[in-house]
């Protein structure tokens, strides 16, 4: 998967939420390296064992997953010839323990949870090996009985030991006037008597050291060197045999090499599922039937990263449609509808449980393509439509059919005709390659385009007219409104500029020119007549030395109910089947289906009366009855025959 899609969708705050539940490092280590998989079989098996690793947490079992801490290090430096200390194998000996523990838990488990089970079963249990870190070594030390070497040596320093403790009370007892302090010193790992400076030629011995003052000054003994040189020599050969005895346990444990990397990669696996269990518990995810035929089918769906607040939302396509176009007002959830649908397909993919009701179904993708944001970059000089351009560019180098494009906001950022006319291409690009889009517009064409093409239909984001509240509520099969004039009065926009911009919609911003041009001329022509008659001979002789005025463009021909007309930017023709309201837009019947295309777009091909000749018909009927419909065609051909007009292609 693409990089910026991830990004753009979330995935890396799902997986750093997924490392956040695991225990050990390798755990996380997975959850951090998770992408998408695009085998159907393999993910569904990833969905049921996580499934189950979900249902063992839900009943309350507390799995005894390892925290591996230590073998990270033990794992990078086994088989290097490094030197194991007595700290690397008591966490080596805590693993073992830990493995062991894991393997019988899950044995009990089996029948509940038999995929999981099976990870722990294929473990192995390193008793030997266990057993002779264990007999070595205890709370971190080696052991005496670890080799019968160091019983003697050790014997032999507790002897010395006991001789020189004898020897330094009786030297106490001796030099307790001339002493500092009744307290024994080390230097430089030598035993030696705080004695007083002055007094210092009264005890046989060497100076190792004086306080800072100078007042003291630190004696060895001379009936200690002997028992000191001693003990040196005991205490070297005792780290002699030590370092044999980690040595042969070293080597002990390299010949499990494989044992302990497949018993530490399982556990990692386990802790790493459990992870997954554990984030799926955080937000009520569930398992979902998964195909690569790109029907999609949820219920009660939630976005993962918020929570309980957003309205849950139901999704389908795939079946009669592979592309939807999502209408409504700013605000309204439509860019969070795609990012759920993107969001949850990433996580599905990855074996994750998603937050949707039971009996869901997704489909797998080998590409999700996403086109979200503008992309703006000033530094690249980029502007909001041409970083879209660059989007769809990228898109359509990878769009197939085991591909699901989202696109926010069709027709963005440039002139509304040329954005609509480029969407509309793309839109049909896309579908001809069998990828299955999801996209959000505000432009009435699009909703058009999609009412009337096979393999398209319309949704909206649900709002509420007498609040003026988004609803966020997605209602698949009606097309939307974006609700700009009523969310602007809402706000405060004065009444009058509500109005004006209703008439500049309705008419047209040229037909609006004209008619303040027409105004102008008007008003021009009452000041010619107040004036005198030489003045207005002067000023029409200035004016016939300018170029002639056009006359404003006549207002277009009302449509009438029966008339049939065509969308030259859908490529269809229909009947007329509602009047003009008061935006301009006509109800027209396309193939069998009833869709709001503005009068402008419109061009008539064949009047009503011309159609059906006499004065009196009922268009309902007209429309209703097949027999009519078949008779209104051959009628209809058999008359621009006789015309000799050139007919678009029979729907």
């Amino acid at each position: 998967m693409n990089e910026k899609t991830l990004t753009s969708l979330g995935y890396p705050q799902i997986q750093k939420n997924v490392a956040n539940c695991a225990l050990s490092y390798l755990g996380k280590r997975y959850a951090r390296d998770m992408k998408p998989m695009v085998d159907a079989p393999l993910i569904q098996m990833r969905l049921e064992e996580t499934a189950e690793a979900a249902a063992l947490i839900r009943n309350g079992a507390s799995v005894p997953i390892p925290s591996l801490d230590g073998m990270e290090t033990i794992m990078d430096l086994l088989g290097t010839g490094y030197l194991f200390t007595e700290r690397d194998f008591s966490h080596l000996a805590q693993f073992l323990r830990s493995c062991a523990q894991l393997m019988k838990y899950m044995e009990g488990k089996s029948e509940v949870a038999p995929t999981v089970s099976r990870y722990a079963s294929s473990m192995i249990w390193m008793e030997s090996l266990l057993s002779e870190i264990e007999r070595c070594i205890h709370s971190g030390r080696i052991q005496d009985q670890a080799s019968k070497e160091l019983i003697r040596i050790r014997k032999k320093m507790t002897v010395n030991e006991e001789r020189m403790k004898r020897k330094l009370d009786s030297l106490i007892s001796k030099h307790r006037s001339i002493m500092q302090e009744n307290v024994i010193s080390q230097r430089s790992g030598r035993t030696v008597l705080p004695i007083k400076k002055e007094f210092r030629k009264h005890v046989k011995g060497s100076v190792l050291d004086e306080s800072g003052s100078g007042q003291t000054v630190y004696i060895e003994p001379a009936e200690l060197v002997g028992l000191q040189m001693e003990l040196a020599s005991l205490q070297a050969e005792e780290s002699r045999e030590e370092m044999k005895i980690l040595g042969d346990l070293t080597s002990l444990a390299e010949s499990y090499h494989r044992e302990i990397s497949l018993n530490t990669e399982t556990v990692g696996i386990l802790d790493f599922l459990f992870a997954k269990a554990k984030y799926a518990a955080t937000m009520d995810g569930r398992t979902v039937r998964v195909n690569a035929n790109g029907r999609v089918r949820i219920h009660h769906a939630r976005h993962p990263l918020m929570g309980a607040s957003m309205v849950q939302l139901d999704f389908a396509i795939g079946q009669t449609y592979s592309s939807l176009i999502i209408t409504g007002p700013n605000t309204g959830g439509k860019t969070v509808a795609l990012k759920t649908l993107g969001l949850l397909t990433l996580m599905m993919q990855s074996g994750l449980l998603v937050p949707v009701a039971e009996n869901g179904e997704m489909a797998v993708y080998h590409e999700v393509a996403v086109d979200i944001g503008d992309g703006q970059s000033l530094e690249q000089a980029l502007s909001t439509f041409s970083a879209h351009i660059r989007n769809m560019i990228g898109i359509l180098e990878q769009a197939d059919s085991s591909t699901l494009v989202l696109i926010d906001e069709m027709a963005s950022g440039t002139d509304p005709g040329e954005g609509v006319g480029l969407s509309i291409a793309m839109l049909e690009e896309l579908h001809s390659r069998g990828a299955t889009v999801i996209a959000t517009t505000h432009f009435g064409e699009i909703k058009h385009f999609a009412a009337a093409t096979p393999g398209f239909e319309n949704a909206r984001m649900e709002f509420d007219t007498v609040s003026l509240q988004p609803l966020y509520r997605l209602r698949i099969g009606e097309a939307g409104d974006s609700y700009a004039y009523s969310i602007a009065l809402k706000l405060g926009m004065p009444q009058r500029i509500i109005e004006r911009s209703k008439l500049i919609s309705d008419q047209g911003v040229s037909q609006t020119n004209s008619t303040v041009e027409q105004e102008h001329l008007n008003k021009t022509r009452n000041k010619m007549k107040s004036v005198s008659p030489s003045v207005q001979t002067e000023t029409r002789e200035q004016s016939a030395d300018r170029p002639e005025t056009l006359e404003p463009t006549p207002p277009a021909k009302a449509f009438r109910k029966g008339d049939r007309v065509y969308a030259a930017y859908l490529n269809q023709s229909g009947i007329v089947c509602d009047v003009e309201d008061s935006r301009g837009n006509i109800g027209v019947m396309l193939r069998g289906r009833k869709v709001k295309i503005h009068k402008k777009r419109l061009t008539l091909h064949i009047s009503a009366q011309e159609l059906y000749p006499g004065d009196d018909y009922d268009l309902d009927i007209v429309l209703e009855t097949k027999e009519n419909r078949k008779k209104r065609k051959l009628m209809s051909r058999k008359h621009v025959e006789g015309l000799k007009i050139e007919l678009p292609p029979e729907e």
